[in-house]
């Protein structure tokens, strides 16, 4: 089963917040028990080391008012070997008697020179392979001052270490119910904050057909980049839904008269077979045929250039210094059969390019529709002429010039309309050439400029910015 079919294998904003959260806290508790049991041990340590130092005087006051000889009194032995736990040690050694008693193999500190009745020294030892932890202090005899004492003291590391560990065990537990309630909370944050979607969600449920946008003053700000992206979607959808019925009117309009044409044509030879009338009416029917063809494609041409801007997967770098020049060739035989002298001005091209961004396919129906409407308006026996040439300010300009009769100065702005034609034109077409060229235009960031001719004629200019400019 697919991921949306099955609801627990869908993405949850909510699983996703619990992991993200989870994660990172269980790392967060482990280091902090680290750091909680080294805190607990570092104090452990200070307290027994100031026990250990205190006991260590304390056995060393009461031996240095003790009358030594080579050994120890019983009270002193009995003072100094019990150790209910068995976790003590002890030496006491006498610098004219050696050992009085206690342990042979716990030794002061060889690198340290002990001061006579200073506070004691601590240092980590081993003792039977237990690490210990000891301390030593030497002190005169009161009773013999020529001889000095040397007590020492050491216990294990066991009951610093349980110490730690019962503080980490009661800090664990506490942090882990901290931490399992900030979840907690954090859960239900989460699920009461999505709420504010709510009023979203039912507002898009009550809609059928609409796409006007979504966005309003309840929307969280965090949704925000969202919601614009779904409005713009729906800009966009709205923008096609009206090209496909503008299309789908003009496609009625204009295919309308030809069809009707059709139909009586058709219907005139079925009512009379003979030779001459079957001649002009499938004559007839081959010019409807044409032209609704043609305007069938210019229809489709427009709505391509009206769609949208021009994405980037079909930006490209064209050199229009060999695009245009290939284009113009393609329509010289059909300019001969119309009887126009059609010719191309332009950098060589082997020359310097003449780059712009663009699609290739747009600027040749451009091209092409610019050259169709001057070899079909401008008449046999007219020149049109294509040129290229790159301008001052660095713009590319593309103009088509013909010397045919041109158009009143009056309606060169509206050359570019859809469906426009000039009044008294006798000429068959659809008037979509210039909108389409004026649409593919703008797609490019390209400006259409349109002059009447000397002495007459029409100059059709399009200046492109370079690919510098754009790139």
């Amino acid at each position: 089963m697919s991921p949306s079919g099955n609801p627990q294998l869908r993405p949850s904003l909510r699983r996703r917040l619990l992991v993200f959260l989870m994660i990172p806290m269980a790392v967060l508790l482990l280091l902090d028990a680290m750091l909680t049991y080294g805190i607990a041990l570092a104090y452990a340590n200070r307290v027994h080391d100031h026990d250990l130092s205190n006991d260590t005087l304390s056995l060393a006051t009461l031996l240095s008012n003790d009358a030594l000889g080579s050994e120890l009194s019983p009270q002193a032995k009995f003072l100094l070997e019990y150790d209910p736990d068995n976790r003590g040690y002890f030496s006491v050694r006498s610098a004219k008697h050696g050992l009085l008693a206690g342990s042979e193999r716990l030794q002061a500190p060889g690198s340290t020179v002990l001061a006579t009745n200073a506070k004691p020294t601590l240092y980590n030892t081993e003792l039977d392979t237990h690490e210990v932890r000891a301390a030593t202090v030497q002190r005169l005899s009161l009773k013999d001052p020529g001889d000095t004492l040397t007590i020492t003291v050491a216990e294990t590391l066991r009951d610093r270490h349980q110490q730690a560990r019962e503080i980490l065990i009661l800090a664990t537990v506490m942090q882990t119910l901290l931490i399992f309630s900030v979840l907690w909370l954090v859960w239900f944050g989460v699920n009461h904050g999505l709420r504010v979607l709510n009023p979203l969600t039912e507002r898009l449920a009550r809609r059928s057909h609409e796409l006007t946008p979504i966005g309003g003053v309840d929307v969280p700000q965090e949704i925000l980049p969202l919601t614009r992206t779904i409005d713009a979607l729906f800009a966009r959808l709205r923008s096609m839904l009206a090209l496909h019925d503008r299309f789908i009117a003009d496609a009625a309009h204009q295919l309308r008269t030809p069809l009707a044409g059709l139909s009586l044509h058709v219907d005139r030879a079925l009512a009379d077979p003979r030779p001459d009338t079957m001649t002009d009416a499938l004559s007839h029917i081959r010019r409807l045929t044409q032209r609704a063809a043609r305007t069938s494609s210019q229809l489709l041409a427009l709505t391509r250039a009206q769609a949208s801007p021009m994405d980037v997967v079909d930006r490209d770098q064209l050199d229009l210094g060999r695009l245009v020049p290939e284009v113009v060739s393609l329509r010289v035989h059909e300019a001969l059969h119309a009887g126009v002298d059609l010719g191309y001005e332009g950098p060589p091209v082997a020359g310097s390019p003449l780059c712009i961004i663009g699609d290739v396919a747009s600027l040749q129906d451009l091209l092409d529709n610019l050259i169709d409407n001057s070899v079909r308006y401008a008449g046999r026996g007219s020149a049109v002429t294509v040129s290229l040439q790159q301008r001052r300010d660095g713009d590319i300009s593309l103009s088509v010039e013909d010397d045919g009769p041109g158009v009143a100065p009056q309606l060169l702005p509206r050359l570019s309309e859809r469906f426009f034609r000039a009044p008294g034109n006798t000429e068959e077409g659809s008037g979509l050439g210039l909108a389409i060229v004026q649409r593919i235009a703008e797609r490019h960031q390209a400006e259409v400029v349109y002059r009447l001719g000397e002495p007459h004629g029409l100059n059709v200019e399009v200046r492109f910015p370079p690919a510098a400019k754009i790139s």
